[in-house]
């Protein structure tokens, strides 16, 4: 009876469960980050310092003006987040299973990352670009702003206007830039709260919150170099001729390494690193909330 019981857990829940689990954290993560996501995107738009483009946020539009794309933004984690934190803990809980219970070095972790933040990143792309189009609409003169109203709006407008190949606009280095972002996150992750738990000997509390922030500073290194042209190339327009300013991701990339040297990459590095850090901390902290909240319920 034992071992019936045991193996029981394998049916629906079971294989959903780290994928709603992923996605819920990461829409809570969200609700309280995104004044600081709002502004680490204007300042890679050129709009000044984060103590500058705050105030005039809040001189010119108000407080609302900090949670713009505040749907998108929700849409986008439980798209993203949803996939590549369930592909994460699927992909490792069968690395695990292949290496007879043992734990994975630090190679096969990173591997594990690099796939989930690739299958995220397709799946949660055109939220991401519906997002950066929201939040970037302000910047633009009143003639060129599209005016969306929601994601679900700016999802139809895109489709409408651009065609259905074009939600996926930028999708090269989203999913680079995600690869990069989840490999150092993910990876780095389990590696410290291993290291941390064992090592250490902290506690459960120290070790979500020691990890998490070695996680968000390994994400916001690796990713930012490639979310800086990815917004570059989500927010760009045609000028009068109907050309764009650059014809790709590489093109943007050597443009800027060309005119602002490699330091270029990283405009906005601290309120990045601000944003991405505590965004990693809470999606972990929740994380970690809702499935000992399941554990107690019996889920």
């Amino acid at each position: 009876m034992a071992e019936e019981k045991k193996v029981a857990p394998t049916g629906v829940w079971t294989a959903v469960k780290p994928f709603v689990n992923g996605g819920a954290s990461g829409m809570l993560a969200t609700c309280v980050i995104q004044p600081i996501d709002m502004i680490k995107v204007r300042i890679q738009l050129g709009q000044g310092s984060a103590v500058s483009v705050t105030k005039n946020m809040l001189k010119n539009d108000g407080i609302g003006a900090f949670y713009k794309g505040l749907s998108a933004g929700l849409l986008r984690q439980a798209t993203y987040t949803t996939a590549r934190l369930g592909s994460f803990k699927m992909l490792t809980a069968k690395a695990i299973e292949a290496n007879d219970g043992k734990p994975l070095p630090l190679y096969q972790k990173a591997l594990c990352g690099l796939t989930a933040g690739a299958i995220g990143a397709c799946v949660g792309s055109p939220a991401d670009l519906a997002l950066i189009r929201m939040q970037a609409d302000n910047t633009l003169p009143l003639a060129q702003r599209r005016n969306y109203t929601n994601a679900f709006h700016a999802l139809y407008r895109i489709s409408a206007d651009e065609g259905v190949l074009a939600l996926w606009k930028g999708c090269g280095p989203t999913v680079v830039r995600a690869m990069a972002l989840n490999m150092g996150m993910l990876a780095s992750y389990d590696q410290s709260a291993e290291y941390m738990r064992d090592n250490l000997g902290l506690g459960e509390t120290s070790t979500v919150v020691g990890a998490s922030a070695v996680s968000g500073f390994c994400a916001a290194a690796c990713s930012l170099p490639f979310d800086f042209v990815k917004t570059q190339i989500q927010k760009m327009q045609p000028d009068a001729q109907g050309k764009y300013p650059y014809t790709g991701s590489l093109d943007c990339a050597m443009q800027t390494l060309k005119s602002g040297g490699p330091l270029k990459f990283y405009t906005g590095f601290p309120v990045y690193c601000v944003r991405i850090a505590p965004h990693v901390m809470m999606t972990w902290i929740f994380l970690n909330q809702i499935t000992k909240f399941q554990k107690t319920i019996g889920l």
